[in-house]
Formats: structure tokens, C-alpha cells, sequence
């Protein structure tokens, strides 16, 4: 497994060890002891999966204290632009952004602290996102902001057009207007 640091504190990629063979491949996508010793100190309580269609746009989002979540991401079958944004008040990076495509081909994980908003945009149909949270859902805590807020700044590479959306996610504010837990 190689662990790579990201520009911003406390992002990490993750690229597992693969071995493939005539039948296909293997690879371990969690080890708890090999992510300790990468400083990845995450007690797991529930798996979450999605399938989205092409154009598919899930985010910004996290979730406030007690409920704020660290996220280990990665995409099954399909690609993502996975985007994540620091809320974190006395970070040095904070209201900054990384982005990073996670896709089934290269098999990329990437590990989300607390503290940052969470997104992605599906690159291909039929796409299988999955991850590991370390606290549970509770939607009185959820936070987030608009997808295409100007001051972000964010490259998703579509146009607002060729969107998919929820109701819920075109009702998110600016990134001005959040008042960060973190």
C-alpha cells in the first residue's frame, strides 16, 4: 500500500497493493494496522454505497459535531471527480479545495478527516461509490454548500446544464454564508 499526503493536511491517497492474475485481481481495501501505521487512527461503524448515472452530483456536504464523520472513499465500478473542501476554522488551508478522480480502474482511495466538505461527480454510468464512515448518519447535523459556488471555485469540468442534482443539494447555501463547527 502506498500512502501519498495531499497539499492539504490530513487528506491522504491511497493506493492499495493489486494483484492481478488470469482470474482477475486482489487487493486488501482496508487493513486496520497498515492504516495505523499511516497515522489513519479510524474506528469504522458503517459501510455506505451509491450508484449514480453519469452527471450525477452529490455534495457539498459533512456533518457537524458530534456527529462530524471521517470518510474513506473509493469508487467500485465506474469514475469519479471526488472534491473535497477544508471547513476546518484554524487550518492553514481553510476554505481551500483538492479534487482528485477515483475510479474502479485505478483503484485510488482517499482518506477525508472531519472537517471537510465532501462531493463528487460521476464520470461514467453505472458508477459504484463506496466508504467508510466513522460516525452515523444524522440528518439534524448535516451542513454543506452549493456546488457551484463562484468564491469556491471549484473545476467539476461539466456544465450546470449536463447536472444531475438533488432537490436537496440545489438548496445548499454559500460557502460565505456557512458558519463552520470545525
Amino acid at each position: 500500500m502506498t500512502v501519498t499526503t495531499t497539499p492539504i493536511e490530513g487528506l491522504l491517497i491511497i493506493e492499495p497493493r493489486v494483484f492481478p492474475d488470469d482470474r482477475g485481481y486482489f487487493f486488501e481495501s482496508y487493513n486496520k494496522k497498515k492504516f495505523e501505521e499511516h497515522g489513519i487512527y479510524a474506528d469504522f461503524v458503517q459501510d455506505n454505497q451509491s450508484l449514480s448515472q453519469k452527471g450525477a452530483l452529490r455534495g457539498m456536504h459533512a456533518q457537524a459535531p458530534p456527529f462530524a464523520q471521517g470518510k474513506l472513499v473509493r469508487v467500485i465500478q465506474g469514475a469519479v471527480l471526488d472534491v473535497v473542501v477544508d471547513i476546518r476554522k484554524a487550518s492553514a488551508t481553510y476554505g481551500q479545495h483538492f479534487t482528485i478522480e477515483l475510479s474502479g480502474e485505478n483503484k485510488k482511495q482517499f482518506w477525508v478527516p472531519a472537517g471537510f466538505l465532501h462531493g463528487f461527480h460521476t464520470l461514467q454510468d453505472n458508477t459504484i461509490f463506496a466508504y467508510k464512515v466513522t460516525n452515523y448518519y444524522d440528518k439534524e447535523s448535516e451542513i454543506g454548500i452549493i456546488w457551484n459556488d463562484p468564491l469556491m471555485g471549484i473545476g467539476w469540468g461539466v456544465s450546470e446544464k449536463d447536472i444531475l442534482l438533488s432537490s436537496k443539494d440545489e438548496l445548499l447555501m454559500s460557502f460565505k454564508d456557512l458558519v463552520t463547527p470545525f
